[in-house]
């Protein structure tokens, strides 16, 4: 269908349609200026029921491979680059969003150093790694046994691809790696080594710990050959083994000679197909609903294709966006497993920088294909007859921007969307497109061209509204946390701008997915100012409790909307500010996630209007990205409220001020239990945050409230997150 085939007058006729259709609901929010700061109020008018529910996608996460997202988080693979592949840092990007890579041999050391510390090995052990990347061992691997009695080299694997040899002198030698192991959770590990020898018949591998009296596990790998085998065991550490220890593990001759090795992989045997048990439980326990893959950036230089199939043939590639390697063992089919075991649903960004249109159309026939078409039969050579049935394909990342591999204009997308629409709605009519719209705070050119250019095409526009800059460190922090609480208001104001741009452009059902979302504020450079006051400890940052409010007031914001935001995907599940984290090979959670799994409640519950009296409060406009809006206000506090599936009211609350509240409400139309259970995420600071040794120094905690003639009266603490929820009297 042309977008010339929308007539001015049909589309004016739909806007006027979709005006009277808003206008049958009241809405969500009513606010009133209150003069006193300490005191709010809030009425509830649960008899009338809006005529839409919640959708609950709107608590969706995101996945990446970014640095330790995947290899190091979701992964459960213990060994940094695992198929010894030569290993590129990342020494910035190029104007065509390609990444460069580091040359310089000092800074390739000083990052060895520093990554090699951060995953647990012993300082002593340093100046051997460094040594031994200098000799050609790959890197984060050393050698087991004396720089004279151990020669490596670099050589190729059975498809391509660099593998490593080993030349040794003895029995024992080899090569190494130190690494953290999830103990005490498992003490049964999985190995996988893919190796050969021209003149050597049996390997060593064990698993030995740097605290005194050395705990170790080893197995024997017999039948080496001439030709590449694939050798799988198992390793099992005694109960003495120390669970505050880093681990060595080490691949060696069981005599002279030489062997050539293409991969070693080590996972505890308690992976689920591959995933670290704790992040699937995590995820399963906070009912995820959808989960976005496999960019970000990465995606731009992505090609499907290199990801499926045996592992072995898959090849190491260096990873484009972020720099390091890419070594495609977490594609497509493990994806899918990994939602499947989560319990979500499957969504897919495609390739539309350096990708093509049939490379996308042949993803969507791989995943949504018939087992007799081309690519479906591919699917089920890998183990996959039944199709995956993906819903939700996202037409490319952020290509308004120069860090992005082959990004390109505003017309330029519009000529891309429209080709690669046309291919992937042939693979499967059925999918539901959406199209990359830049962020509304700056992007109205864009998205302009956008929906002027491929109105009759578009359904859904995404933002990623990854707010904040770069800020000086004379900044009060406090300030910081002001102005984050007053993004969603500007966001929400600016989001109903579009889809009433949307609607009178002739877009009959306009929706927005938001599928990047975190908060973005960095520290500047440290420069000589004696007037520091924001540092790393204070920042209000992914991991504190700001990101927490933050989140849920994008919800708020959501709800507010309607049925125009379609999904959210919260950035991104493990160490990059997605709820997650991962040290040590121990998981914990961050307060958003459970900020987050709270909010599941609201999934498919029908909203009620609410109108709150309360102080509003001036952002300050510390943000770099708020420049341009230097009016933003925000209420003391902020709430939604709803009737649950199963018939419970649902209240949402945010103490935005940095001072206690007193809340009165009062409930209109409801006939409610007399007690009614109320969930609180606080801190005593914006900054608070669990650590890997205080996991649990900001999670919920639970109570009860009482109701007298339908009102309720609850004290907010600051800088935290209520839900209150009232079953229906008995």
């Amino acid at each position: 269908m042309s977008n010339h085939s929308l007539t001015p007058t049909l589309a004016a006729f739909l806007f006027l349609a979709y005006l009277c259709a808003r206008a049958a609901d009241a809405p969500v929010r009513r606010l009133e200026p209150g003069s006193d700061p300490s005191a709010a109020s809030i009425r509830v008018r649960a008899n009338q029921p809006l005529s839409f529910r919640i959708t609950p996608l709107i608590t969706g996460k995101f996945a990446e491979h970014l640095r330790e997202n995947i290899y190091g988080g979701m992964s459960a693979e213990i060994l940094r680059n695992p198929t010894l592949a030569e290993y590129p840092f990342s020494a910035g990007e190029n104007p065509d969003g390609v990444v460069k890579f580091e040359s310089d041999p000092s800074r390739i050391e000083r990052d060895l150093r520093e990554n090699a510390s951060r995953w647990g090995w012993p300082f002593s052990e340093l100046d051997r790694l460094v040594q031994a990347h200098s000799d050609s061992l790959a890197a984060f691997w050393t050698r087991e046994g004396a720089r004279t009695d151990v020669t490596p080299s670099p050589d190729s694997g059975p498809n391509g691809g660099r593998a490593q040899r080993l030349e040794t002198k003895a029995a024992g030698q080899g090569i190494a790696q130190w690494t953290w192991l999830p103990l005490p959770r498992a003490r049964r590990y999985e190995f996988e080594v893919f190796a050969r020898s021209p003149n050597m018949h049996g390997l060593t591998i064990s698993l030995a710990a740097v605290a005194p009296g050395n705990p170790r596990a080893s197995a024997l790998i017999d039948g080496l050959s001439g030709e590449w085998k694939k050798f799988n065991g198992v390793l099992e550490l005694p109960e003495s083994a120390p669970t505050n220890s880093v681990y060595k593990l080490s691949l060696t001759a069981n005599g002279p000679g030489q062997f050539v090795v293409q991969h070693i992989f080590l996972q505890p045997a308690d992976n689920i197909d591959g995933a670290d048990p704790d992040i699937v439980r995590f995820l399963r326990d906070s009912h995820l609903p959808l989960l976005r893959w496999p960019g970000g950036n990465f995606v731009s230089s992505y090609h499907w294709k290199d990801g499926v199939g045996p592992i072995e043939s898959r090849p190491t590639l260096p990873n484009y966006a972020w720099g390091a390697i890419e070594p495609n063992l977490f594609g497509t089919d493990e994806f899918m497993k990994f939602c499947h075991n989560v319990g979500c649903e499957p969504m897919i960004c495609v390739n539309a920088g350096s990708g093509s249109p049939r490379e996308a159309a042949q993803w969507v026939e791989y995943c949504n294909g018939a087992p007799h078409t081309p690519m479906g039969r591919l699917r089920a050579a890998n183990g996959h007859p039944e199709p995956y049935h993906v819903k939700y394909w996202e037409v490319g990342n952020e290509l308004w921007g120069h860090w992005q591999y082959d990004w390109t204009t505003p017309d330029g997308y519009v000529d891309r969307y429209h080709r690669f629409v046309a291919a992937m709605s042939q693979a499967d009519p059925d999918i539901t497109l959406l199209a990359c719209g830049a962020p509304v705070l700056w992007g109205k050119h864009w998205n302009d061209t956008l929906i002027a250019g491929d109105a009759s095409e578009i359904r859904c526009l995404t933002d990623h509204p990854l707010i904040g800059g770069n800020l000086a460190r004379s900044i009060d922090p406090l300030d910081v946390y002001r102005d984050f609480m007053a993004v969603p208001e500007i966001l929400e104001t600016k989001w109903a701008a579009l889809r009433d741009q949307m609607a009178a452009a002739g877009i009959h059902d306009p929706h927005l997915a938001i599928t990047e979302l975190q908060l973005f504020a960095h520290l500047a450079p440290m420069r000589d100012d004696p007037a520091v006051r924001l540092t790393p400890e204070n920042l209000p940052s992914q991991p504190t409790i700001t990101e927490a409010l933050y989140d849920i007031l994008m919800y708020h914001a959501a709800v507010r909307l309607g049925p125009f935001v379609e999904l959210i995907t919260h950035s991104a599940i493990v160490n990059h500010g997605g709820g997650l984290r991962k040290q040590n090979e121990r998981v914990y959670a961050n307060p958003c996630y459970y900020a987050q799994k709270d909010f599941t409640a609201f999934a498919n519950a029908t909203p009620v209007p609410v109108e709150i009296t309360c102080a509003q409060f001036q952002a300050p406009s510390v943000l770099p990205d708020l420049r341009n809006d230097k009016a933003a206000q925000y209420s003391a506090v902020d709430a939604i409220a709803a009737i649950s599936a199963d018939g419970h009211l649902l209240l949402s609350l945010v103490n935005r001020h940095t001072n206690s509240i007193h809340l009165s409400v009062s409930l209109e139309g409801w006939n409610g239990a007399p007690t009614a259970r109320v969930r609180t995420l606080g801190a005593a600071e914006p900054w608070a945050a669990n650590t890997l040794d205080a996991p649990e120094a900001v999670v919920p905690k639970d109570s009860t409230l009482s109701l007298a003639q339908g009102n309720m009266q609850i004290d907010l603490a600051p800088y935290s997150v209520v839900q209150i929820s009232d079953p229906p009297a008995k």
